[in-house]
């Protein structure tokens, strides 16, 4: 199937889902936006109840090329990659093949002798000592982001530093080479204790390659995104289809685009189930509908209706904390109860109606990616939302903008 043939993102949308006058102010926003060169580009996506409301592409794929962004341009969807290795640990523990209770270690012996890295000052420089954890990390800890695990890159406590020393995010490692290398690292936080953004999806990607015993790309290929007939979305980008990644525009002030890592055309060594996929928003509406419609879609039998209702429930205890280097990093997108929000199974999701500086319901739930890229889902309003663009130090900005103009545009 190809992107012309997918009449669920190419027939018109239904203008009675939207206010015309209100829907022209995202075209407004958006526009003024790419003339501004404030982003090279963008492709937005509006759906209810299951019907295209909205889908447009603004500006440039490549503005430095004068490359028209298309609505099947491909973007690197980083952290969303998330959501999707979490749906395939899910339909592995409907199988009866994973337990969410279980320690990590059940699956991954290695894990079993991660140790905890405490700091104390002991009147002069910094020293870590190690420290048994308390309970280890479980599978549930993975997905909801308890597990002490940690990105090296966010802060630098004597973990972090120790997480860099050790190249823990080389992409020429297989994803078996991760585990033991992490394995041998200080967990930063003792497990269940503290909300710390980190690798832990990564070791979910580990460990479902070790219980389905497939690679992790085969995996989401054959259980997810070939049944779901999303066409272009992957660990790389075939040759082929190269020319319709967006890029990031160059920074004027240096001459060179932001740094966007590897070439997307070769299959990674290290299959990031934290970060590594790519997508395009119309594939992208087809996984977020799926969870929308309670885990189908045309038939396609994801997951059962009660455990994608698991997934999007708060699972973070009362009395977990959020990391600082986390809070600095998300703001009010951080699973903080003085934003009204939790954390699931792995997604971000609102716990109440007030609190929150952007719009939206009790029950939605979302996520991100840091190079510009953002979907939710309102069960509330059966809406969902696609963003994609690549302009990771404009992110920020575009999720609380495209929350404020879908949220004015809706028909009563």
């Amino acid at each position: 199937m190809t992107f012309a043939e997918d009449a669920a993102v190419t027939a018109p949308p239904d203008s009675r889902l939207l206010h015309p006058a209100r829907a022209a102010r995202i075209d407004a926003a958006f526009e003024e936006d790419v003339e501004r060169a404030r982003i090279p580009g963008a492709v937005v996506a509006i759906e209810r109840g299951g019907t295209l409301a909205y889908l447009k592409a603004f500006g440039y794929r490549n503005r430095e090329k004068s490359a028209a962004m298309a609505p099947d341009s491909i973007f690197r969807i980083a952290s969303m990659t998330k959501p999707m290795v979490s749906v395939a640990v899910m339909m592995l523990a409907e199988e009866g093949r994973i337990r969410l209770v279980n320690p990590v270690s059940t699956y991954l012996p290695e894990m079993k002798a991660a140790m905890v890295g405490v700091e104390s000052a002991d009147g002069g420089a910094p020293v870590l000592r190690l420290e048994a954890p308390r309970r280890e990390m479980t599978v549930q800890d993975l997905l909801r982001h308890t597990s002490g695990v940690t990105y090296g890159q966010f802060g630098d406590s004597l973990v972090k530093q120790a997480y860099r020393a050790a190249n823990i995010m080389d992409p020429n490692q297989t994803t078996a080479e991760f585990i033991t290398k992490l394995a041998a690292l200080p967990l930063q936080y003792q497990p269940g204790t503290m909300w710390d953004y980190g690798m832990s999806t990564d070791v979910l990607g580990r460990l479902v390659e070790v219980v389905s015993g497939m690679a992790l790309d085969e995996f989401i290929a054959a259980r997810i995104t070939v049944p779901l007939g999303m066409i272009d979305t992957g660990f790389a980008v075939p040759k082929e289809a190269a020319h319709r990644v967006a890029e990031a525009m160059v920074d004027p002030k240096t001459g060179e685009r932001p740094p966007m890592a590897r070439d997307l055309t070769v299959k990674p060594r290290f299959l990031s189930g934290g970060g590594g996929m790519v997508s395009t928003v119309p594939d992208y509406l087809r996984f977020a509908r799926m969870l929308a419609n309670g885990g189908a879609i045309d038939g396609v039998h994801l997951l059962s209706r009660k455990t994608v209702a698991l997934m999007a429930a708060d699972h973070l205890p009362p009395e977990t904390a959020v990391s600082p280097a986390a809070r600095a990093q998300f703001e009010e997108s951080a699973p903080l109860a003085e934003f009204g929000q939790g954390f699931g199974l792995g997604f971000c999701v609102r716990t109440a109606a007030g609190r929150n500086p952007v719009p939206g319901s009790v029950g939605d739930f979302y996520w991100s990616g840091v190079f510009g890229t953002y979907f939710w889902i309102d069960p509330q309003e059966d809406l969902v939302a696609v963003l994609m663009l690549c302009a990771p130090e404009q992110r920020r900005h575009y999720r609380a903008l495209m929350r404020a103009l879908t949220y004015q545009a809706l028909a009563d």
